[in-house]
Order: structure tokens, then C-alpha cells, then sequence
């Protein structure tokens, strides 16, 4: 087995800024430099800072459509099977009747709908991580409160240590942090 590098060690490096237009430039900076494995922390939310980003992430919406039409499907079925499972012949009605089914297929439509949103979206979030390197970097508390953070990760392809640290530093941050660990391999 190959004996990780360095870089390989570290999570990604981490600047830090005063203020939110600071962030957002240093963002757009970082996209231009050619970096695309890049995040954003900030106490609040920040307008434009996911379209430079380059967020545009559009699976949650489409599994809540899946998860919907599942839901619809089966609740529709459910009905339909049961009365032809059971049928209860009472002046000569049908056993599929479409209008008395949509109140079961409308709820299980917004149960299906609603269940593979929020799955999806925990599991495209790698949710739920209990633990984050970025919360043994102390500085990173202040993310909550009154800094503004940009995190570029080790697997872009264009990191290296040196010289993304050296990138950081020209976006004039308060401070520029490793994440993950600080000593060589042997």
C-alpha cells in the first residue's frame, strides 16, 4: 500500500477575511485561478456567493419529482389493488373509482416527495458528519460570529501546498490556515 503524501495528509487550506465583499472577491479570484474543489463559510448569507461558486446543483429537485411520482404511483396502486384484492360489490360501483383515490395518492405523493428531498439532500451533503476537520482549525469557531472563510480543498486538481498557500496569501487575507495534519511523512 502507498504511503500518503503530504497533501494528500492535509484537507485543504483556509483564508480567512474581515468582510463579506472580501470573501465574494477572493471567491471569484480563486475561480479564475483555476481552483474548482472550493467552499465558503460565512455567519450569514451572502447574495451571489453561490453563483461564484459556481453552485448549481440540481439533484435535490429532480429526486423530489422521482419522489413525488413514486409516491403518487404507489399510493394510487396501493388503492387499486386492495379493491381488487377485496372487492365490495355496493349498487353496482366500480372497483376503480379515480376520483374517490386522489385524496391517498395526492398524501403520498407530498410523502414520497417530501422523504426523498430531505434523504437526497443529507446524502449529497455527506450528512450527517458528526465531526469536520474544519472544526479542529481554532480560528474556524469565528465563522459563526464575524469572519468570513474560504476553504480550498486537497483533492482539486490543482492543489499543491506550497503554492496554493502562496495564492491564498496574495488574496491579502487576515490569515491563511492548514487543515488537517501539519507534520511531514517520514
Amino acid at each position: 500500500m502507498r504511503e500518503p503524501t503530504a497533501a494528500q495528509r492535509v484537507f485543504g487550506l483556509m483564508a480567512e477575511f474581515n468582510r463579506p465583499e472580501r470573501l465574494i472577491e477572493a471567491v471569484r479570484r480563486t475561480r479564475q485561478a483555476g481552483f474548482e474543489r472550493v467552499d465558503a463559510h460565512s455567519p450569514f448569507p451572502i447574495e451571489g456567493l453561490a453563483e461564484e461558486l459556481g453552485f448549481h446543483d440540481q439533484r435535490v429537485p429532480w429526486f423530489t419529482l422521482l419522489g413525488g411520482i413514486v409516491g403518487a404511483g404507489l399510493g394510487y396502486w396501493m388503492q387499486v389493488y386492495t379493491n381488487h384484492a377485496f372487492p365490495i360489490d355496493i349498487g353496482n360501483r366500480p372497483l376503480v373509482a379515480p376520483p374517490a383515490f386522489m385524496l391517498i395518492t395526492f398524501e403520498l405523493l407530498v410523502l414520497g416527495a417530501v422523504l426523498f428531498s430531505i434523504v437526497s439532500m443529507l446524502g449529497f451533503n455527506h450528512l450527517p458528519r458528526l465531526n469536520h476537520p474544519l472544526f479542529d482549525v481554532d480560528s474556524f469557531r469565528l465563522a459563526s460570529t464575524d469572519k468570513f472563510f474560504l476553504v480550498v480543498l486537497s483533492n482539486d486538481p490543482r492543489f499543491d501546498l506550497r503554492q496554493t498557500r502562496a495564492f491564498l496569501h496574495s488574496l491579502d487575507p487576515v490569515r491563511v490556515d492548514q487543515i488537517g495534519q501539519t507534520e511531514e511523512p517520514e
